[in-house]
């Protein structure tokens, strides 16, 4: 009979974490200014400390990438549970996806990271992405519960769209309304036939 023993992550240092948040603040940062492409050698520059412990805290570019976008992450889910009590499901979805929509345009490059991470689940960012698609899911299923939503629609599809708006959004920064437009006209795609989703109709643009 053996027992296995189970040993909680070793906490860091004050010191190792002192250059852990320099290194997340350097390179929000960066990745705001620059997008997500922004040197990473530059990032520990600034941050006061070498490359080398850059890579120790983060072993590549995708790390680094989820563990500065977990704050974003965590507001979108909190957004996501307020929408659940929303006597409008359809409208509570299309506003949480306006919502990513936002979150991701915010760094350059993001976008196209999260898309590659809805297929590889090995991936840093699949950290980010799952929880968003479980939340995505329960507003999924409200909309389509009500009748709001066409049954064959499913939320990988549903985010990679999002994520694809998300692109082009950050490719036209000059184009204030190019979300919401893309927006409504995947919600033509998603709405049921007939009579149902009127909860979705005449969403306002400022929701």
């Amino acid at each position: 009979m053996t027992t296995e023993t189970t040993h909680a992550p070793r906490p860091m240092r004050a010191d190792a974490r002192r250059n852990y948040e320099r290194l997340l603040v350097e390179a929000r940062t960066a990745f705001t200014a620059h997008g997500t492409d922004a040197s990473l050698e530059d990032i520990a520059r600034r941050a006061g400390v070498g490359i080398g412990t850059l890579y120790r805290h983060f072993p590549n570019r995708t790390a680094l990438m989820s563990a500065v976008f977990q704050g974003e992450v965590d507001a979108l889910l909190a957004r996501s549970r307020e929408l659940l009590a929303s006597p409008e499901p359809c409208r509570a979805l299309v506003d949480w996806l306006r919502t990513i929509v936002a979150h991701a345009s915010t760094y350059r490059g993001l976008s196209r990271a999260l898309m590659a991470a809805q297929s590889d689940e090995a991936s840093a960012m699949s950290r980010c992405s799952l929880p968003m698609r479980e939340a995505g899911s329960e507003l999924l299923a409200r909309a389509q519960g009500a009748g709001a939503v066409r049954e064959d629609v499913g939320i990988v599809d549903l985010m990679q769209l999002t994520n694809a708006i998300s692109l082009a959004v950050e490719q036209s920064p000059d184009d204030p309304g190019l979300a919401d437009r893309l927006l409504m006209l995947t919600l033509t795609g998603l709405k049921a036939p007939a009579s149902a989703g009127r909860d979705c109709e005449d969403t306002p643009s400022d929701a």
